[in-house]
């Protein structure tokens, strides 16, 4: 048993949809989320800016002894996980892996599609992690970069007819290739599943990465012993973000699904994080 707490970095706010999933499935963990917010989007910088971001939030969160890290950030995942396990004495877990993972499981035609960022996408981060796990011959992958699904995810048009058109216009080539199963690589995508699932069809599986990845960091917390004590009242969790957004508590909560603990805002002054 460990009370120490779990790490959460993602380059914004969407990777709350995985905290959302890390409290169904761990909801005797105390969670501190990081949100880079005066730096984001991740998805346009290049590998070296975003690997050496993604060192500094990992940086200020085990300055608070967390016991391991959940990077909730596809791009980051793309990016910075090799860095990240090789300079920290902690398990790390990334989406990308559980994504992967998760796909392969549900994947009865071996045609896996994979929406993401313009940086996941070009990374082909998905495409190698499938290829390492993948344990049958002719799994087909299409990776298509969704930009404008996360202005329209913070904006809240979750069921907007705009949103639809935009949906159509991605989803329409990765429904003609027959894929059975869809990747939402992306956090903020989970909150426009509804409109994903109906521009490709009710047969398409849509995999949550955000799903795979608590139930990948359970596993690894149990095999390593470090599963928090059981709670006798529910953790205190806390957000720290690099910048308080406009509107950033209506969008927040809507990623979370609840009402948002204390949230600190931190700077990055004289190469390292203070306290506003």
């Amino acid at each position: 048993m460990n009370s120490r707490p779990l790490g959460v970095f993602d380059s914004g706010i969407g990777g709350l949809t995985v905290v959302r999933e890390l409290l169904r499935q761990l909801p005797d963990e105390r969670l501190l989320y990081f949100g880079d917010t005066a730096r984001l989007p991740y998805g346009t910088k290049s590998g070296e800016t975003v690997t050496r971001f993604t060192l500094e939030a990992a940086e200020f969160l085990c300055e608070h002894n967390i016991k391991a890290l959940v990077v909730a950030c596809n791009t980051a995942s793309a990016y910075a996980l090799p860095a990240l396990a090789e300079s920290l004495p902690i398990p790390v877990i990334g989406v990308i892996e559980s994504g992967a993972a998760a796909a392969l499981e549900a994947t009865k035609n071996g045609k896996l599609g994979v929406i993401g960022t313009s940086a996941t996408v070009s990374s082909r981060a998905y495409d190698r992690a499938v290829e390492r796990l993948a344990r049958r011959e002719n799994i087909e992958i299409m990776s298509k970069a969704c930009p404008l699904f996360v202005p329209l995810a913070e904006e809240g048009w979750t069921h907007h007819e705009v949103t639809r058109l935009v949906a159509r216009e991605y989803l329409t080539p990765v429904r003609e290739r027959g894929v059975d199963t869809l990747v939402l690589g992306c956090t903020h995508y989970p909150i426009l599943a509804d409109v994903i699932q109906e521009a490709v069809g009710p047969s398409v599986r849509l995999v949550d990465a955000g799903h795979g990845t608590a139930r990948a960091m359970r596993e690894r917390l149990d095999a390593e012993g470090l599963r928090a004590p059981a709670a006798a009242q529910p953790p205190e969790h806390r957000i720290f973000l690099s910048d308080l957004l406009p509107a950033f508590r209506t969008t927040s909560e809507r990623f979370l699904g609840q009402e948002l603990p204390p949230v600190e805002v931190v700077h990055w002054k004289d190469e390292r994080w203070v306290r506003v």
